[in-house]
């Protein structure tokens, strides 16, 4: 009988083959993982540090292209358009050899010399002038001369006492009493006067009524002035016989119609009185009252 040799039993799994053992690493060397993470960290730094890189070099190249085309920049374009300097205008434009003025410029000279030959005269002359008139040697009047205007006088003429129905008056107030110019019409017309308007004016004489009328309207002035006690007489220049009324703030009352005197007599006017010296040229031959404002 054949004996199997001894060893291990019939049946048992197979032995598995032998891991060889890891390679030994120097004492303090990292480990392989270890190495590969730091492999990779450095990579991504690289790639920063290469990425600033390149943008300073753009940036300096940008620069640098800048300072060149500063440097290149002669002044002859601006913008892409071309600027032409006086150099190219004498390229373009060359000078005769003999230049010759054409008939418009030479007219156009002439004329220029003969205005500044005429300013330069007046300049002269007003200097000439003004030293004339600061010294008193020539006295210059503004304005269309006027004749000196005669003595302001009151009308001396004895006149009749014209009938109320051929007397035209209007009626200006001139004081502070509202209404007054319409009550003062309304009474004339009962005395048959014919009232032409009723308004507001004023005037500077200091009586209780002003009369005024034109030199046609003496007669029916004095009429008026009858009516007015204390009223004082201004002449104008209309043409026709009406007469203007103007009542101040000294007014009170018209005479009452049997006082009313209707004898022949002349005008009075008290603002003459003393009857004063010719007026200035300035004042005119108008008396010192203002016009009555017509409606």
């Amino acid at each position: 009988m054949t004996r199997l040799p001894a060893g291990k039993p019939q049946g048992a799994p197979a032995d598995k083959p032998a891991v060889p053992p890891p390679p030994s690493r120097p004492p303090g060397s990292p480990a392989p993982d270890a190495i590969a993470d730091e492999d990779v960290l450095l990579t991504a730094a690289q790639r920063r540090k290469a990425a600033r890189v390149e943008r300073r070099q753009a940036k300096d190249a940008a620069y640098d292209l800048r300072q060149q085309r500063k440097r290149a920049k002669d002044g002859t374009s601006w913008r892409g358009h071309h600027i032409v300097d006086s150099r190219g205008l004498a390229d373009a434009f060359p000078e005769p050899e003999s230049p010759e003025l054409s008939p418009s410029t030479v007219r156009r000279r002439i004329f220029h010399g003969v205005i500044l030959v005429v300013l330069l005269a007046m300049v002269v002359a007003s200097v000439v002038l003004a030293g004339m008139v600061q010294r008193g040697e020539l006295k210059l009047t503004l304005g269309s001369s006027k004749p000196t205007p005669a003595p302001i006088t009151c009308p001396a003429e004895t006149l009749d006492y014209a009938a109320n129905k051929t007397v035209t008056v209007s009626i200006f107030n001139g004081g502070s009493v509202e209404g007054e110019a319409g009550k003062v019409a309304a009474e004339l017309k009962k005395r048959g006067f014919a009232v032409k308007a009723v308004a507001n004016g004023r005037t500077e004489i200091a009586a209780p009524a002003v009369v005024v009328s034109g030199p046609g309207g003496h007669a029916a002035a004095l009429s008026i002035q009858r009516n007015f006690p204390g009223s004082d007489y201004v002449q104008d220049e209309r043409a026709d016989a009406t007469v203007d009324v103007i009542l101040t703030s000294k007014f009170t009352a018209l005479a009452a119609v049997p006082k009313v005197d209707q004898k022949p007599g002349v005008l009075s006017c008290p603002h003459l009185s003393p009857p004063p010296s010719e007026p200035a040229p300035s004042q005119g031959a108008s008396p010192a009252a203002k016009q009555p404002e017509k409606p």
